[in-house]
């Protein structure tokens, strides 16, 4: 069997965790690059090993050279509906990291197009793959504690300070502040989890000074009852990431990774976890060859992404308006 060729687009940091698990799998191999920094992609190939690899600082170049199959792509969020569009529309499969597009209208458009090509597109949600989050979805599922009645989100990050000066500050290039850009796996953890439909927001965003909002605290009621608190903190000393999933019978309490379930009068348990058997290449790499369905589909993605348009619209916030 070849190999799956596998070009970046972007090759900034989370282009490399992308590289490390491609270079585990014999079925895919890293034939091109595109950034616009001659820097980047030399750091790039001398960091991963790589040698044979095409670079460009286009990506339509990398896209019309024949030397791909596929395509990750690393960029700014902003570029993610155009260089996803032009990618399938030459034939080639597709992973987006987060958020899928920066509207709900691009992901709807995009969907359709990856449809009418026939392609695989993924999006790279790569907590879909991680034991804890897969315990707790299927722990609900399970009725472990009883019908959900409310949730609670947070993350906590340093992401202010370490944004300066980088184009995850300036909206033109990331459409929103800390909510778009690692927000967007909370609120992917939460509606992914809990299957739940969100029918009303209401947000309150703290902009300290910057051009994006920093601080996020939102209500959200669902339409099938449950309530939830969502609260991403960009302006924290550290990295916390906390949820808290309260059913009719019990809850499931998650802490930086350490799982707790309590039910109502009974002792807590610390749960076993499930094996992780995949991640998001791998993932990719095996819908490419039909072992198996798109397990992070453009479905999905669209629900967080209209999630984050509703927050931005509730609050009467619209960065790409202002740029």
């Amino acid at each position: 069997m070849n190999a799956i060729r596998i070009g970046f687009i972007g090759t900034g940091g989370i282009a490399g965790w992308h590289a490390r698990q491609l270079q585990e799998l014999p079925e895919a191999v890293i034939t091109a690059l595109a950034d616009t920094s001659e820097q980047n992609r030399n750091s790039f190939i001398e960091k991963h090993g790589l040698s044979g690899v095409h670079t460009y600082a286009d990506y339509r170049d990398l896209l019309d050279s024949g030397e791909v199959d596929a395509v990750i792509i690393c960029s700014p969020h902003t570029l993610h509906f155009q260089q996803a569009s032009d990618a399938l529309h030459k034939g080639l499969h597709v992973m987006i990291e987060k958020p899928m597009t920066c509207s709900s209208v691009e992901a709807g458009q995009l969907i359709q197009i990856a449809e009418d090509a026939g392609k695989i597109m993924q999006v790279s949600y790569q907590r879909h793959f991680q034991p804890e989050y897969l315990y707790i979805r299927d722990a609900i599922a399970r009725g472990e504690i009883g019908k959900l009645t409310s949730i609670t989100a947070s993350l906590y990050q340093e992401w202010q300070v370490g944004t300066v000066g980088s184009w995850r500050q300036n909206p033109a290039l990331s459409g929103g502040g800390f909510l778009m850009d690692s927000g967007s796996h909370i609120i992917d953890v939460l509606l992914w989890t809990t299957g739940l439909t969100p029918i009303e927001v209401k947000p309150q965003l703290q902009m300290h000074g910057t051009p994006v909002e920093i601080d996020t605290f939102t209500s959200i009621r669902f339409a099938e009852g449950a309530v939830a608190g969502l609260n991403l903190v960009g302006n924290a000393p550290c990295w916390h990431e906390t949820f808290v999933f309260c059913g009719e019978t019990g809850g499931i309490f998650f802490d930086n990774g350490k799982i707790t379930l309590r039910r109502k009068g009974q002792e807590h348990v610390t749960p076993e976890l499930p094996q992780a058997t995949t991640n998001q290449d791998k993932s990719f790499v095996d819908a490419i060859l039909g072992r198996h369905e798109v397990l992070v589909p453009g479905e999905f993605a669209l629900k967080v992404v209209k999630l984050s348009e509703m927050i931005y619209e509730a609050a009467g916030y619209a960065p790409l308006a202002s740029v």
